[in-house]
């Protein structure tokens, strides 16, 4: 069985537990790390789980909203991470004691009962990777940081059951924000972040009878709101704005069975 948790998605931080479960055997893998330790240890609480519950980190990229307490934590559990050379080097080539580990691109990751799968996205940072993840039977697709879809890509979220999908922002309402120039350019550049039309796109394309979840995340708590964000969704999906789920900056969501 394979389910998720978002522990919170935006430009405060960003955190997502993955778990897969065979028989008697759980393996719990975070995706970005991006929270102060306490707070991440109060969603992890909220979740049911401690930070020791988890077996794995995978850290997309070095912003701080995703990497946050993930040395911290790693240390402390004895927690292995996974982090490209790229995103290390930006990190200021930390010493994670012998707990790091080298992710590539298309270069897929055996955790336990789960199989990640790496691979580059267009964005602002030194080598950025999302993934997915699965158990074998089913497949979840991160993509939380990116300014557009490339054909690899689509490719990488075709058959997936479940999306955390990024709707960063709605263009009229960047546009007429109060951010300076030169970060409403790097916001909605072809490697900043998702509009709500962009990830409607990507959804059209890779959707199919199988796609169970589709949850919106990493909403721009300026620049988007939910209802935009679930509009755009939903009208690519073909179904009621309330069938589209919404990342919380500060909740999350709920479990989520793939």
């Amino acid at each position: 069985m394979l389910r998720f948790r978002s522990l919170g998605s935006g430009s405060a931080g960003n955190a997502t537990v993955v778990e897969a479960c065979s028989g008697a055997s759980v393996t719990r893998v975070l995706v970005d790390c991006g929270l102060g330790i306490r707070t991440m240890e109060r969603r992890l609480g909220q979740a049911g789980l401690r930070t020791g519950d988890i077996d794995a980190i995978f850290i997309t990229h070095e912003h701080g909203d995703h990497m946050g307490c993930a040395r911290a934590v790693a240390l402390r559990e004895r927690i292995p991470v996974w982090m490209s050379h790229g995103t290390w080097l930006a990190h200021g080539e930390a010493d994670f004691d012998g707990l790091l580990h080298t992710a590539r691109h298309d270069e897929p990751i055996e955790c336990g009962n789960l199989r990640l799968h790496p691979f580059a996205v267009p964005h602002d940072a030194r080598e950025p990777l999302q993934l997915t993840c699965t158990d074998g039977a089913s497949r979840l697709g991160v993509l939380t940081d990116l300014g557009h879809a490339t054909a690899l890509v689509l490719a990488q979220l075709a058959h997936c059951q479940a999306l955390l999908l990024e709707c960063n922002h709605d263009p009229d309402l960047l546009a007429a924000s109060g951010y300076p120039a030169f970060l409403k350019r790097r916001v909605g550049g072809t490697h900043g972040h998702l509009a709500n039309a962009q990830a409607a796109e990507i959804l059209q394309t890779v959707q199919h009878d199988s796609l169970r979840h589709v949850v919106a995340a990493h909403l721009s708590a300026r620049n988007n709101s939910p209802a935009h964000a679930r509009a755009a969704l939903a009208g690519a999906r073909n179904c009621a704005e309330e069938d589209i789920l919404v990342a919380d900056a500060m909740l999350g969501t709920e479990w989520l069975r793939v």
